[in-house]
């Protein structure tokens, strides 16, 4: 097929195409298509929840904030078949206005490079207003290119674009487990 056969088909599929290429390493070409969850319950799409653990997704508001309207879609669409609620922006601005308008939301899911501005200093703001909002970071760019370069500091939840349901369930699992080890510890 031509690359414009597949753009085409990526287009009609409503999913989008993003490449990322890097001197002396090469490129790479992600392309994201829908899920169909037609014959897949809600329930399915959750990871395993060890009992010690348990929390519901419905509890939890998700703040997503993406300036790329197809990942941003996906991504609003992913939390909804997870059983979280989300809201969205498109832009820094936007999403502190979201946040001081609605007090239920308890995680921020941004992207690292925003034109608006960064997510890591969106975060930073934002945990200052709401020190228990739990923080995770999504990018189209290596985790190696944003550690390295100073974008994120080692050791945060960082979600690599494309990402899979599941991959997204599994971040925020993880994040959620990590808040409540830490107040189980006190």
């Amino acid at each position: 097929m031509g690359l414009s056969q597949v753009h085409g088909f990526i287009k009609q599929s409503k999913g989008h195409v993003k490449i990322y290429s890097e001197e002396g390493k090469g490129t790479s070409i992600k392309i994201y298509l829908p899920r169909d969850t037609s014959k897949v319950s809600s329930a399915e799409m959750r990871p395993a929840v060890p009992r010690a653990f348990e929390f519901s997704p419905e509890e939890h508001v998700v703040l997503v904030v993406e300036d790329d309207p197809g990942v941003r879609s996906f991504t609003i669409n992913a939390l909804r078949e997870l059983g979280y609620e989300a809201i969205e922006a498109d832009a820094v601005g936007i999403a502190r206005q979201k946040l001081s308008e609605n007090p239920r939301i308890t995680i921020l899911l941004t992207d690292v490079v925003l034109p608006s501005g960064n997510g890591r200093e969106l975060a930073r703001e934002l945990v200052k207003e709401r020190p228990d909002l739990a923080i995770l970071y999504m990018t189209g760019y290596t985790r190696n290119a944003i550690v390295h370069n100073g974008t994120l500091d080692p050791g945060v939840r960082l979600l690599s674009k494309p990402f899979t349901v599941e991959e997204l369930g599994r971040e925020l699992y993880a994040i959620l487990e990590d808040r409540v080890a830490s107040r189980a510890l006190g």
